[in-house]
């Protein structure tokens, strides 16, 4: 277990491509699987690999977050010693960099007793083994190792994602974009292993020089001078910075065998405990390949998708290909095909909505159809 290692949550994350559901929420706090949130991955994976303490640095809307984490219990970081920290920001700043979120409270990082420290995002879906990634930094020796995928086919789910180019020893030789022009790329997971002081000097470099934006920007720009080693991840992986990857991760999730891997495989994916009833099936009801959480109302028809908590199907009302957020209501005799809802949203009786499976119709939070 990683007892030396400190975590750190950059949440400095890009939401361009996916605003309709990062209006009220950080991308960090989207729901996703029906009963989870895409933090949840990345804090889970550092809670399973013995990371006791924590730093979520958040810049904007973060209310829903904030309330998501609480004080840590369900990732066991309620603790008197160490833990889970989040550093709110409040309203959105666009100048306001990660380096600077960092620098702004460099007192947490000078006071943690950990001398090393992993860096991560949340919207790189997997679930991670770093014991074994931290293990391989500290036997190549290297100031820097950053996680990767190497990917044959389906580039497109990640695009926009760095790409990192590597020789035949595993050093990185330097840095570009995807663009979905080619396959065989080495996807940047945008996870990096350091020690604590390193990282502490990069922040001051940041700041002082105002030459970089982010800390990764820092890195990548500096591999002539130092030394940075990649770290091949096998599992299964998807980037979320988009309406269509947020959409594609979820149906990922109908096949059973990437969901074993991807909730089980290096310790299971936490989240929020919510004391809800079973959902209840009528005899209308008829549900194929969906996953359903808890408190639902199922009496019409559901295939293919994925239906969060307290939410209400109607006799006669039809969801395909579809992901449903919590308490929404769909009337009796509705149609939803390829369709993304946000929470708390109410389909009238008789409404019919279409959308596509490459590019779904989103509806807002609250809306009324």
């Amino acid at each position: 277990m990683l007892s030396n290692y400190m975590g750190i949550l950059n949440l400095n994350e890009s939401e361009t491509n996916i605003i309709s559901l990062t209006k009220n929420r950080p991308l960090a706090a989207i729901p996703i699987a029906a009963r989870y949130r895409i933090i949840d991955f990345a804090l889970s994976n550092m809670v399973n690999s013995g990371l006791r303490n924590i730093g979520i640095f958040t810049q904007s809307k973060s209310r829903s977050l904030v309330d998501h984490l609480g004080s840590g219990k369900p990732w066991d970081l309620d603790r008197r010693l160490n833990g889970l920290f989040v550093f709110n920001f409040g309203i959105a700043n666009v100048s306001l960099n990660d380096a600077e979120m960092l620098w702004n409270n460099m007192e947490y990082i000078y006071r943690s007793k950990e001398k090393n420290v992993i860096l991560a995002p949340s919207y790189m879906i997997g679930n991670i083994d770093y014991i074994a990634a931290a293990r391989y930094h500290e036997e190549q020796g290297q100031d820097i190792t950053i996680l990767y995928k190497a990917i044959d086919t389906g580039t497109k789910n990640f695009l926009n994602s760095d790409v990192l180019n590597i020789d035949e020893n595993g050093n990185v030789l330097s840095v570009g974009k995807n663009i979905g022009a080619y396959d065989n790329l080495n996807i940047s997971m945008e996870m990096f292993i350091m020690k604590k002081d390193l990282l502490i000097s990069l922040i001051h470099k940041c700041i002082q020089s105002g030459s970089y934006s982010t800390i990764k920007d820092a890195i990548y720009k500096n591999l002539k001078n130092l030394k940075v080693t990649g770290y091949g991840f096998k599992g299964y992986l998807h980037c979320v910075n988009s309406i269509s990857s947020y959409y594609k991760a979820n149906m990922d999730m109908l096949n059973l065998k990437t969901t074993k891997e991807l909730f089980f495989s290096n310790g299971p994916i936490y989240t929020k405990i919510k004391d809800e009833p079973p959902t209840k099936y009528s005899e209308e009801g008829n549900v194929k390949n969906s996953i359903i959480a808890d408190g639902c109302i199922i009496e019409g028809i559901i295939e293919n998708s994925i239906i969060s908590r307290g939410v209400t199907v109607r006799k006669g009302a039809e969801i395909k290909d579809s992901i449903i957020l919590q308490n929404c209501e769909i009337k009796e005799d509705s149609k939803l095909f390829n369709i993304i809802m946000d929470k708390n949203v109410i389909v009238e009786t008789g409404k019919q909505l279409n959308g596509d499976a490459e590019f779904p119709l989103v509806i807002e939070k609250r809306a009324l159809f």
